[in-house]
């Protein structure tokens, strides 16, 4: 994580009289982001915090996140073995409910005219995230992806690693327990964008996601893709469901 591209990016901390009022409003205490300049080199680091001393009243179901994010060609260069190595070694020390790692578009402007084409491109291979994570995702999980962190309420809920494990039957599928009643399944060696012209639905992640289905974030009624309709956005949001 400590790569050239990371350390020089811009350490973005708002701080205007108008901004931390929006923030302390929204009862978040801190917001950092970490990006490489003017060029995209795929390094990333976004952390929002909640205030956990206060009631939540604007949102009931609002999170903390955080999120990390590598270039493809670092995937490429260390292989998926050093990269499932990083995300265990990022969360293990986290009080997460939930998280995921695979592969996502991810930018600091995602209201940008390239989006649509973006958009069309992830209809076509479902193991591409676009979503850059939800605040209102309480206790529930967001997504099936190539590694899926699940912890409390979910995991026990699921009967543990153990009664997940009995549920998934997919090669390649696999359950490892973490500490603090928590597990992560692996879908797979590699992350797997999958394409849908070709047949590649993803079978496996598709087995996940039916079992999880009563725990998975549903697509709020006000969440639409800048340029798709409602139902074309349910659609890539249910894509493993139905």
């Amino acid at each position: 994580m400590a790569t050239r591209s990371l350390l020089s990016s811009l350490l973005s901390l708002e701080s205007a009289d108008e901004t931390v009022h929006r923030y302390v409003k929204n009862q978040f205490e801190r917001t950092v982001e970490l990006l490489s300049g003017d060029s995209v080199s795929g390094y990333g680091f976004f952390y929002w915090a909640r205030l956990p001393w206060r009631t939540r009243t604007r949102v009931a179901e609002e999170v903390s996140l955080v999120s990390f994010s590598w270039p493809t060609e670092y995937l490429e260069e260390h292989g998926p073995g050093k990269m499932r190595e990083l995300a265990m070694e990022l969360s293990s020390p986290l009080p997460f409910s939930s998280g995921h790692a695979g592969l996502a578009f991810y930018s600091p402007n995602t209201f940008c005219d390239s989006m649509k084409g973006i958009h069309e491109e992830c209809f076509r291979h479902p193991g591409m995230d676009v979503s850059h994570g939800i605040r209102e995702l309480g206790t529930r999980v967001d997504g099936v992806h190539w590694l899926n962190f699940l912890g409390q309420p979910v995991l026990g809920e699921l009967g543990g690693a153990a009664g997940l494990r009995a549920r998934l039957h997919s090669p390649g599928t696999t359950v490892q327990e973490m500490e603090e009643q928590r597990a992560v399944v692996t879908l797979g060696q590699w992350p797997e964008a999958g394409d849908l012209t070709r047949g590649q639905d993803l079978p496996a992640y598709r087995e996940l996601a039916r079992v999880l289905e009563p725990w998975l974030y549903e697509c709020p009624s006000y969440y639409d893709f800048d340029d798709a309709s409602h139902e074309e956005t349910l659609r890539w949001w249910r894509r493993f469901l139905d």
